[in-house]
C-alpha cells in the first residue's frame, strides 16, 4: 500500500479507515461522571465526580495524542487535551 498523506492520516496500520472506535472505559468513565456532576451539582460529590472525569478525559486524550492509530485520532487526542486544560483555566 502506498503510504500518501491521506493514509496516515485516515487509516490504521491494517489498512482500514478510522474516524472514530468503540468508546473505552476511559471514556465512559468520564462522560458518566460528567453526566454525574448534573445530578450533583454542588459539595464534595460534585468535586470528586469533576476531579474524576478531568483525570479519565485527560489520560484518555494523553493516550490517544501519542497512541492514536492515525493522524486523525492523535489531533483528536490534542484538541481534547487544549480543550480540558482551557475549561479548567476559567
Amino acid at each position: 500500500m502506498e503510504n500518501t498523506l491521506f493514509d496516515k492520516t485516515f487509516r490504521d496500520s491494517e489498512g482500514n479507515i478510522v474516524l472514530a472506535q468503540t468508546p473505552n472505559l476511559l471514556i465512559i468513565i468520564g462522560i458518566t461522571a460528567s453526566l454525574l456532576k448534573i445530578v450533583f451539582p454542588t459539595g464534595q460529590l460534585n468535586v470528586g465526580l469533576d476531579l474524576i472525569a478531568f483525570g479519565t478525559l485527560f489520560t484518555w486524550a494523553w493516550e490517544e495524542l501519542f497512541q492514536g492509530v492515525n493522524y486523525f485520532r492523535r489531533a483528536l487526542g490534542a484538541l481534547a487535551l487544549l480543550g480540558l486544560i482551557v475549561s479548567k483555566l476559567q
